[in-house]
């Protein structure tokens, strides 16, 4: 006991280093966050097929020797930027796929300035999609598709591919989409048609402003900004840990305004009226049953997700008219079902089992 504690007490002022030069450490670290700005994101080597209002459409450089036939079209959620596909070299979505052989492009968002407040619902999913893909072919010089959508970005290949059921739409892959809107519980309490007047907002700013979705998000967990400072903080001398916090908090506050009238469909149509789920939503005056699917379908799915439940997302493969359909559960949230080291070692490679067998 004594020798025990003789030991303990000689041990005090090696601790007390220890600690000094933690608190050291942390300060200068800490002095190096702020002043950087973090990691370049979004540098796999692309082409700009498109620029069209809010729509670029990308085509990354394929470095694989060998391509696979049918080129893979990703469309990004309207509320975030593209590039949390694309992060850094080793943990990249857009790399690894090029790296496995597959011809990759993107739709991506910008933010809809002031005057194209008046972009519908129907402008993206009759415009925006319906183009890009004819673009895809065009410069593949294949006549198939496979779309991947991630978020709302796989609610707009929903539309999409309902409407244009017969093609040329070949495999469809969504992440976290959801289809039954009542179980986006807070967002249904946001947007409750008895205290939210959607008419007025979208008359009176235009569009919605970043800062009111990104609100939005961050009230599904209040405590999260503060726990992952705090966090941060505690593990500021760990470099790759610091790295990783740039990219992700970065990606999480870029968030883009949405257009009033698109923003007017969402909350009336889905929010609402939970159209999609209910089978009676359409679009410029088209119907958009997403049982008139039929092509093959993946949709993966986090078993942590607070922006999209499992809830909100569980009917997809229910209501789908497929016969090839498969979802798949994998541990982590919504974003790092998609990008980090959880989504490596789970989603991608098992992505690319899926695609592979069905992109030739």
């Amino acid at each position: 006991m004594n020798a025990a504690a003789d030991l303990d007490l000689q041990s005090i002022p090696d601790r007390i280093q220890s600690e000094v030069q933690r608190a050291i450490q942390r300060s200068i670290k800490g002095v190096e966050y702020i002043s950087s700005s973090g990691p370049a994101l979004g540098s796999t080597p692309k082409d700009i097929l498109q620029v069209r209002g809010t729509m670029n459409l990308y085509h990354y450089r394929p470095i694989s020797d060998e391509i696979y036939r049918v080129p893979i079209l990703i469309v990004m959620a309207t509320t975030n930027r593209g590039y949390i596909l694309d992060m850094v070299p080793g943990q990249s979505f857009i790399e690894f796929l090029l790296k496995r052989g597959y011809d990759v492009y993107m739709l991506d968002w910008t933010a809809p300035k002031p005057e194209e407040k008046s972009l519908r619902m129907e402008d993206y999913v009759l415009d925006f999609i319906p183009d890009c893909v004819s673009r895809v072919q065009r410069d593949s010089g294949e006549t198939d598709v496979t779309v991947i959508g991630y978020c709302f970005g796989g609610v707009l290949s929903l539309l999409y591919g309902s409407i244009f059921a017969d093609g040329p739409m070949k495999n469809l892959i969504c992440f976290t989409t959801p289809v039954d809107f009542r179980e986006m519980k807070l967002f249904q309490n946001f947007s409750d048609r008895r205290y939210f007047d959607v008419d007025r907002l979208v008359d009176s700013v235009g569009n919605v402003p970043p800062e009111m979705i990104l609100s939005s998000f961050e009230m599904l967990r209040p405590a999260s900004r503060a726990a992952s400072q705090l966090q941060l903080w505690e593990n500021i001398w760990n470099d790759e840990y610091v790295k990783s916090y740039h990219m992700f908090d970065r990606w999480a506050t870029d968030t883009l305004p949405l257009a009033g009238e698109y923003f007017r469909t969402i909350t009336k149509d889905l929010m609402w009226d939970n159209k999609l789920y209910n089978d009676t939503m359409s679009v410029g005056g088209r119907a958009a049953d997403i049982s008139k699917i039929k092509v093959p379908i993946l949709h993966a799915v986090a078993e942590h997700d607070h922006i999209v439940p499992y809830d909100a997302a569980k009917p997809l493969i229910q209501k789908i008219g497929s016969i090839d359909k498969e979802e798949v559960m994998l541990k982590g949230g919504h974003v790092s079902l998609v990008a980090g080291a959880n989504a490596i070692k789970r989603l991608w490679p098992k992505l690319d089992s899926w695609l592979g067998e069905r992109s030739t």
